[in-house]
């Protein structure tokens, strides 16, 4: 929890339709039990999930990683929650997506997630499966 709620920045995983992967870093706030990011409306990564589609995002480094996969969507700027909308604002020092068209937001909502530091984590690191948080 500590990683969705201090972090801000994570390696986003999508696949197009025919199965081409992208890896981008995005910045991130944890909102309504969500991962909400910003990416232009052309990136290779709000096109995988338009209308709708599965992303892997990953937090951290490789010794102490959050793994978290799940649907995502693609939120225009008017149609973001507002209270969203300002927490996003204000933890990125007042960059506002909702004020340039071409931005989206995109909403994950994890259904898997998956934490490790070494082999001795190895066995309890499934944290959430099936949407519904094992710890």
């Amino acid at each position: 929890m500590a990683r969705l709620t201090d972090d801000t920045d994570a390696w986003v995983a999508t696949a197009s339709a025919a199965g081409r992967p992208t890896l981008v870093p995005l910045w991130f706030l944890w909102d309504r039990d969500t991962l909400l990011m910003a990416t232009r409306r052309t990136n290779p990564t709000a096109r995988n999930v338009t209308p709708a589609g599965t992303m892997v995002v990953t937090l951290g480094h490789t010794r102490d990683v959050v793994l978290i996969e799940g649907p995502a969507r693609v939120v225009e700027g008017g149609a973001l929650e507002a209270d969203s909308g300002d927490a996003f604002a204000a933890r990125f020092d007042g960059w506002d997506p909702r004020t340039t068209p071409s931005w989206v937001f995109l909403r994950c909502a994890p259904q898997a997630v998956k934490a490790w530091r070494g082999v001795n984590e190895q066995a309890g690191r499934e944290l959430m499966r099936d949407g519904r948080w094992l710890v």
